[in-house]
């Protein structure tokens, strides 16, 4: 694929106080940058690049805006090609945030600029900014999307009294069925798989490839774990975090429907939030919810808060921002096909759809 890459400014337009938008950024400025801004989240680190690439093989664009020699802005694209929903730019697909991180206003507005002329030569229909919050009040916005964080206290002892009754009576009885709780990393990779397959069929949906879990192991061997619960030798649950700062985010969790009767999956929540709190972290991230969904209500229960995100839009060849969900209706029919596959059958074609599916 022949990158399409952002233009240089012209060299009269080289002044003091000028912006200058470039893919030249390195992979350690930049990731120091995204750190260190109060917007910055772990989908916009650079290890993403290569993720999204080698696993579901949309290639990136990462550009970087500079005042006067200053790293002051930056913005992580990929370029999707669908032959679901055709051709766009998103920051970020396939994760829950992403978007324009900027000093001010003016460099915001010149990373979107140069976002919106990579995708013209692209011959994308739009721009996705998945953001946490309003950045360019003049763009399209749809806020369909819920973030889940939850605030935690200085020890597990505390987390433990302020959790719901109801939630550690069905963590006791987790404990009380003897499931067994381990972590790591690329060792447990498979039985994770095992579970998250089963249950993304279950919900009509394509699974991700294997892949997607062992490159962000490698990409962010320092903050990722794999999480599995067992009944006896049988993975029926399983999550994946990435330590970001003094967050711990969940963007992937699953559980097995014929053993929720065991409550595996609030022993799993329970075992990454108590993890998080002895490695002092100060914030659970439980990734992004449909308001009224059933994932929605089961984060609520944990004390997860609720912020409605912002995905703004540069409309190119659509009228309207894109509804690409499964909450959209237009896919109950394939999703009705898709759940009644076998179960190898979908773990084979999955990850051929779900890299269309951004």
């Amino acid at each position: 694929m022949t990158p399409v890459a952002a233009a240089a400014p012209p060299a009269a337009d080289i002044r003091p106080g000028r912006v200058i938008v470039s893919t030249a950024a390195s992979d350690a400025e930049w990731d120091a940058y995204v750190r260190a801004h109060p917007d910055g989240t772990v989908d916009h680190l650079w290890g993403w690049r290569s993720v999204i690439a080698r696993a579901l093989g949309h290639e990136g664009e990462y550009l970087e805006a500079r005042r006067d020699g200053a790293l002051v802005g930056v913005l992580p694209l990929v370029l999707v090609r669908s032959r679901v929903f055709g051709r766009s730019v998103i920051s970020m697909p396939f994760l829950n945030y992403g978007g324009v991180l900027a000093d001010d206003a003016t460099v915001a507005a010149a990373l979107s600029d140069a976002a919106t002329d990579i995708a013209r030569r692209f011959g994308a229909s739009h721009v996705e900014f998945r953001h946490r919050t309003r950045i360019r009040p003049d763009l399209p916005c749809r806020q369909h999307k819920l973030a889940m964080q939850r605030p935690l206290p200085p020890t597990s002892e505390e987390l433990w009294a302020a959790v719901d009754r109801k939630v550690r009576n069905q963590v006791r009885k987790a404990q009380k069925s003897g499931l067994e709780v381990r972590s790591g990393a690329h060792e447990l990779v498979d039985e994770f798989y095992g579970v998250f397959a089963r249950n993304m069929r279950d919900l009509g949906t394509p699974v991700y490839p294997r892949t997607l879990f062992r490159e962000t192991l490698d990409a962010f061997a320092d903050a990722a774990r794999v999480y599995v619960i067992r009944h006896g030798s049988t993975c029926i649950a399983g999550g994946v975090v990435l330590r970001f700062e003094d967050t711990v985010v969940n963007p992937w969790a699953s559980s097995l429907r014929e053993f929720r009767p065991l409550c595996a999956n609030m022993l799993l929540y329970w075992s990454m939030l108590e993890d998080a709190v002895r490695g002092g972290a100060t914030s659970f991230d439980f990734g992004r919810s449909s308001p009224g969904g059933g994932t929605h209500q089961f984060k609520l229960q944990w004390g997860a808060v609720e912020q409605p995100l912002c995905w703004e839009y540069v409309l190119l060849t659509r009228r309207e921002a894109p509804d690409q969900g499964p909450s959209s209706g237009r896919f109950d029919a394939a999703i009705a096909v898709w759940r009644r596959l076998p179960v190898g059958l979908a773990n084979v074609l999955g990850p051929l759809v779900a890299r269309h599916l951004p």
